[in-house]
């Protein structure tokens, strides 16, 4: 995996106390975005699924989200990993600049998607941009709860946090 960088102790990145991992590579490259550096694939390091795991589970009491870049760029890397973060039980929170119905119609994003616990999706757009918004940046973005989406098949299962 290609990982810009991994941050502990996050409490903006979803509910509760949250290890962040920063993939690296994004082909949205949305006006105002708050890491840009992240757009470039060569600025990040390669992890191996093993060591990404062992950092995370350093902090036994944090869940993971996974923000970017883009983590659906790397979707078969990361799959197993949330599948074994899940079996640790942690609560996974994903950030992405696809919707939620474009990464169904991609195996491998359909893949990583049955590990995720919470998605925001869309890009970030900066004349939608609003401070008092919860755990997403802009109006237009949607935070969804996966698990209930994928089983009735639908996207708007939509959580609200104010």
């Amino acid at each position: 995996m290609r990982i810009l960088n991994i941050l502990h102790d996050s409490i903006v990145d979803g509910v509760g106390l949250r290890t962040v991992i920063f993939f690296a590579g994004c082909p949205h490259h949305c006006n105002g975005c708050q890491n840009p550096d992240s757009w470039n694939y060569s600025n990040g390091n390669e992890w191996t699924e093993t060591e990404v795991f062992v950092e995370i589970l350093q902090n036994e009491l944090s869940d993971v989200t996974f923000s970017g870049g883009e983590p659906f760029l790397q979707a078969k890397e990361i799959a197993p990993l949330a599948n074994k973060l899940k079996q640790e039980g942690k609560n996974i929170w994903c950030y992405t600049g696809y919707l939620y119905e474009e990464l169904l119609k991609n195996h491998d994003h359909a893949a990583l998607l049955e590990h995720i616990d919470v998605l925001v999706d869309g890009r970030f757009n900066l004349t939608k941009r609003d401070l008092s918004l919860c755990y997403k940046g802009s109006s237009n973005q949607r935070i969804i709860n996966v698990p209930k989406s994928l089983e009735n098949k639908q996207g708007d299962l939509i959580l609200e946090f104010h």
